[in-house]
């Protein structure tokens, strides 16, 4: 059965990205420098190919708005040539509307993008990217993982992945990976 994990690399003091929504503090990569050089590197150790693996193996995913276009929507598809879902009340941008064919803007709400994603996925796993969608879907009971990449650097400043939640989540810890660079923690969302 599908399931739909958020992946996201956050700061020790919870921070997604800088103020201009830079990923990664000044630099820019700061957060994301534990899976090497674009995310590939042969040096990388066996748990944490494993990591960049089920990215990859994801059947489609569910973008927040704002990320999308940060990410001028990975060129159409993303990863492996999966769709894109985005949840968004306002229409699409060109780009979206008529250069990429896998990319979809869902007006229904977040329940609706991770059905559909759901759905085009298959048995493969939907890949949630991004803060204000992944609150979104944790606020509608939704998302069912969170695989966090906790970074060891305090940002001090920024976005926060969880700013503001309606309630109490419960997670159970799934998995935990620890490396020099990060601790990968998986968990599950409790119901």
């Amino acid at each position: 059965m599908s399931k739909s994990i958020l992946f996201m690399s956050m700061s020790l003091d919870g921070y997604i990205a800088d103020e201009n929504d830079v990923l990664g503090g000044e630099d820019g990569t700061r957060l994301h420098d534990w899976h090497g050089s674009g995310g590939e590197s042969t040096s990388l150790s066996a748990s944490v190919q494993e990591l960049g693996d089920e990215l990859n193996a994801c059947g489609a995913t569910v973008a927040g708005r704002r990320t999308a276009e940060l990410m001028d929507h990975w060129g159409g598809e993303h990863p492996g040539g999966s769709p894109i879902f985005v949840p968004s009340h306002r229409p699409p941008p060109p780009p979206a509307r008529w250069g990429y064919p896998k990319v979809t803007y869902v007006n229904d709400g977040i329940e609706s993008a991770i059905k559909q994603a759901k759905e085009a996925a298959g048995d493969r796993d939907v890949y949630v990217v991004g803060g204000y969608v992944a609150r979104r879907a944790l606020e509608a009971g939704v998302l069912d993982e969170l695989q966090i990449h906790q970074i060891p650097v305090l940002l001090g400043r920024g976005r926060r992945l969880f700013d503001v939640l309606p309630a109490e989540i419960e997670l159970e810890i799934v998995r935990v990976i620890d490396t020099p660079e990060a601790t990968h923690i998986r968990y599950r969302v409790r119901r």
